[in-house]
């Protein structure tokens, strides 16, 4: 039974757990996407989220919170800058777990989590979309052309 179990512990104690979960949430503020197991990929989510939740409202209180998690200042300024800047709208769901298969050394579960509004291939297709929506009532260019098409029927 896993009663109060909220926190998968990856092998490792609880030092060692911390500090490779904020070097992974460093990579994935500097790089974007970072390629890594199911479990490890789960684990940073649960992690970077509230970080990236924080980021959004820039003060000092909120940056050394930050700072005290991540312990690099170059990605806290990254994450408060250009990221907090870019996820500003978003309610949450800041990034996004891609299952890539398994690994050829051991066989374990690989996946790829990415900051979802750095991915331009999912994005393209969203800023195309419209934004204004148009009744379909008076629908005059539908019924045209079936009316063309047998106005030219009964010529021949």
């Amino acid at each position: 039974m896993r009663h109060g179990k909220k926190v998968n512990h990856l092998g490792r104690q609880t030092a060692h757990r911390k500090a490779m979960l904020a070097n992974m949430a460093c990579s994935l503020i500097e790089h974007k996407r970072i390629n890594t197991t199911v479990a490890k990929a789960k684990a940073l989510k649960q992690f970077v989220e509230p970080m990236i939740t924080k980021s959004k409202e820039d003060t000092t209180h909120n940056r050394r919170i930050v700072f005290s998690r991540l312990r690099q200042k170059e990605a806290v300024t990254e994450l408060f800058r250009e990221v907090a800047t870019k996820v500003g709208d978003r309610p949450g769901g800041y990034t996004r777990i891609i299952k890539l298969g398994n690994r050829l050394g051991d066989n374990a579960d690989m996946a790829m989590i990415e900051l979802v509004d750095y991915n331009e291939i999912y994005n393209a297709d969203k800023k195309a979309k419209k934004t204004t929506r148009r009744s379909r009532r008076g629908g005059a260019k539908a019924v045209t052309p079936p009316v063309e098409t047998k106005a030219t029927n009964e010529e021949e």
